[in-house]
């Protein structure tokens, strides 16, 4: 489960390990990684950042919807 305060970080891969750039993590903090295309960058605005941050919360509290039922709506759609 995520912690209702969080943070967003940029970093690369070295070595094999995700190198953040800026304050370090504490040892053992929970993360997702969203990797971009190696051929683009991409900054998210305020906004698009709050509904990433809202779309988390909501499936951590299980507000989620099952795959064959998504599949099902976007065929219909």
């Amino acid at each position: 489960m995520y912690d209702t305060k969080m943070r967003v970080a940029t970093g690369k891969i070295v070595a094999g390990k995700v190198v953040l750039e800026g304050e370090p993590f504490e040892e053992g903090t929970p993360v997702a990684v969203i990797a971009a295309d190696d051929s683009e960058s991409f900054e998210l605005t305020p906004e698009q950042e709050a509904e990433i941050l809202e779309a988390t919360a909501e499936a951590d509290r299980g507000e989620l919807v099952d795959a064959a039922v998504l599949l099902r709506n976007l065929r219909r759609g």
